[in-house]
């Protein structure tokens, strides 16, 4: 009984500590919760936390704050995740519902996880390995102008503009357009990264200076879509957590614009059986974040995608657990529709 009861200690400083940002004393727990003791047994478990390294004094005489050893415990202790509010629930639907293309939904995304959560929001761009060119559009603007359209089979969207030397007509944009459907529609987008095999497309074509363009242009899209990145938001909750990292935000900032290190954790996390992955502080074994917790999960049909969110050791864990969890539902669900 009093290991759990020194759990529930643990727990409303957690739970306090998260929202005053100040140490918690027994009287503050005595008074701020029912844990049904004496206020000489909350300062004996308080204690023997303290012992477990669970919790940590900052200044003499002062109250107590959690550890990372104490958030660990914590975030391990709590069971099923409470689930979104309808408000929430019906927020996700609509921000998500009504965006047009992959990168669209993307950005909605992260911006929605970062007001749910208060945190940096983080997605990462989906793998495209086996995504195919699916349509290509050519579309006259005026007389020196026009825009290229790349649609791929996974939805992703790129569009270039073009600087031409004379006006074209709609038919001879179609004509481009067939000839490069005819010759790589269907082709992955890896595939279109290097040498094109060019065998089947019409001789007057290869000696127009905007064919060769778009050539040359679908194979820098192609390259584009299959060069990973991660999508972000919300930075400047950072702002607001910056007494949460003892001696500058300067580390965390500096790994947020560092994508390959964002890369390769989201690669080493892997998700509980609650569904998602919690790396607090030196877990994670990157020195610039080793003041900061990531919560993660994957969407999609593809397990190597993840989406997580970024922030402080000093942060809400049950919501934000939650929130991460949710979001790559229903984004997973827009996807495979």
């Amino acid at each position: 009984m009093s290991e759990f009861r020194r759990l529930d200690v643990l727990r409303a400083i957690v739970e306090d500590y998260v929202q005053s940002h100040e140490p918690v004393g027994s009287k503050a727990l005595l008074d701020r919760h029912n844990l049904g003791v004496s206020a000489a047994t909350i300062r004996n478990d308080m204690a023997l936390l303290e012992e477990e390294g669970l919790i940590v004094a900052p200044h003499t005489s002062s109250g107590r704050i959690p550890t990372e050893k104490g958030y660990r415990r914590f975030v391990d202790q709590i069971g099923e995740l409470k689930p979104l509010s309808r408000a929430e629930r019906e927020a996700i639907n609509k921000i998500l519902d009504n965006s047009q293309d992959l990168d669209e939904v993307l950005h909605s995304t992260v911006r929605l996880l970062a007001r749910l959560t208060n945190q940096v929001a983080l997605i990462q761009v989906p793998h495209y390995d086996t995504a195919s060119l699916r349509n290509l559009d050519l579309v006259g603007l005026g007389p020196t102008q026009v825009l290229m359209v790349m649609i791929a089979s996974n939805g992703t969207v790129d569009q270039r503009m073009i600087a031409t030397s004379r006006e074209y007509a709609d038919d001879e944009l179609q004509s481009m357009k067939q000839s490069v459907l005819k010759a790589f529609g269907g082709r992955q987008l890896a595939d279109l990264v290097g040498s094109l095999a060019t065998d089947s497309i019409p001789a007057q074509l290869l000696e127009d200076t905007l064919f060769i363009t778009v050539l040359n242009l679908l194979q820098e899209m192609a390259r584009a879509a299959n060069t990973q990145r991660i999508v972000m938001a919300g930075t400047g909750n950072l702002a607001r957590s910056v007494g949460d990292f003892p001696l500058t935000l300067t580390p965390v900032l500096d790994a947020l614009e560092e994508q390959v290190v964002l890369l390769k954790l989201f690669s080493e996390l892997e998700a509980d059986s609650r569904g998602v992955a919690v790396a607090i502080g030196t877990e994670h074994h990157y020195g610039q974040l080793s003041d900061a917790t990531v919560i993660a999960t994957t969407y999609g049909s593809d397990a190597r995608n993840k989406l997580g969110v970024l922030g402080p050791t000093r942060m809400n864990y049950p919501t934000s657990m939650a929130s991460v969890r949710a979001v790559a539902r229903y984004l997973s669900k827009i996807l495979t529709n």
